[in-house]
């Protein structure tokens, strides 16, 4: 792979799994060096940084962060400043799961109002804060681009899903407005909206089977979605390529919405 993000930064929250983890590894190879949080497990977090940081000679980091205590945010940004020099690409990663989202994912009849607002406490506040900080640091070097990882629950009914998919469209909706008052700045803000992806947090789902079955049914290509097929496009957001693109979301799915 070109090394074309030789010099850059990219910070993503929750990069010891999944998405990010992938995400991390992704701009490690185009030359990135690379900043991401975990929530719990430094071992986890310092093998992953051992392994990027000897696969492709970038300088790797991580942060301890509690996603549903969103202004720790500027705690881990400052270790960060002792860390990098420059910061270019930020994207939000990072979900809460387990006891946090009890009355949170659940049917409409079973809904909770604190399992709702952990979950847009760690999907919207989280990525306002963050995008915040970032922005802070981006407009020292000229622009930059932010992104925040979302899903096609909000386009797609999903059984228990509707605390989240609600929260998904909130966040669509935030970008669109960090878009238009970060412009001015050059820093440009989109979304990565994914279906449903073969990660740890999907098979949490007490329906996890179920989810996947019909996923593979009604792609037309036949599969499920891997964490991989989702970082082609923030590499693309954050290049060149797309620099007269923001505010937009980039939906891959593998055709599953339309059906």
């Amino acid at each position: 792979m070109e090394k074309t993000m030789v010099g850059k930064t990219l910070f993503v929250s929750g990069g010891t799994r999944g998405i990010g983890k992938a995400i991390a590894y992704a701009f490690a190879a185009k030359g990135c060096d690379i900043a991401f949080t975990y929530a719990s497990s430094s071992d986890t977090a310092n093998e992953i940084i051992a392994d990027i940081e000897n696969r492709y000679s970038v300088k790797c980091r991580a942060y301890k962060l509690d996603i549903l205590e969103p202004l720790t945010y500027k705690d881990v940004y400052k270790e960060f400043d002792k860390d990098f020099d420059r910061l270019d690409y930020f994207i939000s990663n990072a979900i809460i799961s387990g006891r946090a989202v009890v009355g949170g994912f659940a049917p409409f009849m079973r809904l909770k109002p604190k399992g709702l607002t952990n979950i847009y406490t760690a999907t919207v506040s989280a990525f306002v804060v963050g995008a915040q900080e970032a922005a802070k640091r981006m407009e020292k070097t000229g622009g930059g681009s932010i992104i925040s990882m979302s899903s096609t629950g909000n386009l797609v009914y999903t059984p228990n899903y509707s605390g989240h998919g609600t929260n998904k469209a909130a966040i669509e909706t935030m970008i669109k407005y960090a878009a238009t008052e970060l412009g001015e700045k050059n820093i440009r803000v989109n979304a990565v909206s994914g279906g449903p992806i073969d990660t740890d947090a999907l098979k949490a789902f007490p329906n996890y089977e179920e989810v996947k079955a019909e996923v593979v049914k009604r792609s037309p290509l036949s599969r499920m979605g891997d964490a991989t097929d989702l970082t082609g496009a923030c590499i693309f957001l954050c290049e060149e390529n797309s620099s007269w693109l923001t505010g937009q979301t980039i939906v891959i799915d593998g055709g599953t919405s339309f059906q």
